[in-house]
């Protein structure tokens, strides 16, 4: 799987500019972390997954991006990051002026950092579109716990929740995915504690401590509902990839050893991919 790579080095390029003329590699009040994440998740599924490549060539399904969902026994509505779909009504997508609306083209408007390897696999993928959004197969939610890990644990839980619900509650069959990257960094740059320009202060820095607070999150994320069928509430897959990112122009590197999820845990990145491809053909292999 290529993701975590991906997402670690295009993450390392500072490209999120704040209104103090800083330019950070992660802001809070950006998605281009969760934009990324989402990016490469679908590259991973399409190189991964024979059916989902064909179902795209055929002209089966697109992919849709913050599609709006509702769990119909509540009226609760959630955005969601990334969903596949059946193509919908002929309908002007939201943003679409502001340019890419193919899946290859979101390399450029999001910062995407290949190497030769991974362009040479983009360019054999059949051509993904975006597309108003008819039935929705697969709809995953990304997050990030960046830093001030203890106090961002309610929310986090809270909008994972409520993210399978929404999937669920609209579409009982749809794969519900969940995805969360956590920081081990040992200190952190936050762009809301350095609102002023970089290049005349010293920086304000957040210590962590870890590995505790990092095994925390982890340990959150395992309370949240997972599902084995099609009847009862939770995800159908959810994955953790911790990193190491400082926010200060570093490199950010992938965490392959402990705390981080190893190999054979149903929250490694890989087995996130094969859970989701796996319920999709199951669900959806047969379908027009």
């Amino acid at each position: 799987m290529y993701g975590p790579s991906i997402l670690a080095r295009s993450l390392s390029r500072p490209s999120v500019p704040d209104k103090f003329g800083n330019l950070w590699q992660y802001h809070s009040r950006s998605d281009k972390h969760s934009k990324l994440a989402c990016w490469c998740i679908l590259f991973d599924l399409l190189h991964h997954s024979a059916v989902i490549r064909a179902h795209v060539k055929d002209g089966k399904i697109g992919f849709g991006i913050n599609h709006e969902m509702s769990d119909f026994e509540t009226g609760r509505k959630k955005d969601l990051d990334l969903v596949i779909c059946t193509p919908g009504p002929d309908v002007e997508i939201k943003d679409g002026a502001a340019g890419a609306q193919a899946f290859e083209q979101l390399v450029q408007k999001y910062n995407v950092v290949l190497n030769e390897q991974e362009k040479l696999i983009l360019a054999e993928l059949p051509e993904l579109l975006r597309v108003p959004v008819g039935s929705v197969r697969m709809a995953l939610e990304a997050k990030a716990c960046m830093t001030a890990h203890i106090a961002a644990l309610p929310r986090l839980h809270d909008e994972l929740n409520s993210s399978h619900l929404a999937i669920h509650g609209a579409s009982n069959f749809a794969v519900a995915a969940g995805f969360v990257m956590v920081n081990l960094a040992k200190s952190f740059l936050s762009p809301g504690k350095n609102e002023f320009d970089l290049a005349t202060e010293e920086p304000r820095i957040n210590k962590h401590r870890q590995p505790d607070v990092t095994n925390r999150t982890i340990e959150k994320i395992n309370e949240i509902p997972r599902r084995s069928g099609n009847e009862s509430k939770g995800f159908d897959a959810i994955g953790i990839v911790v990193i190491e990112l400082v926010n200060d122009g570093s490199p950010v590197s992938v965490v392959d050893d402990s705390p981080a999820p190893q190999a054979t845990d149903i929250f490694h990145y890989e087995q996130m991919i094969h859970r989701i491809a796996s319920s999709y053909e199951s669900r959806f292999a047969g379908h027009n």
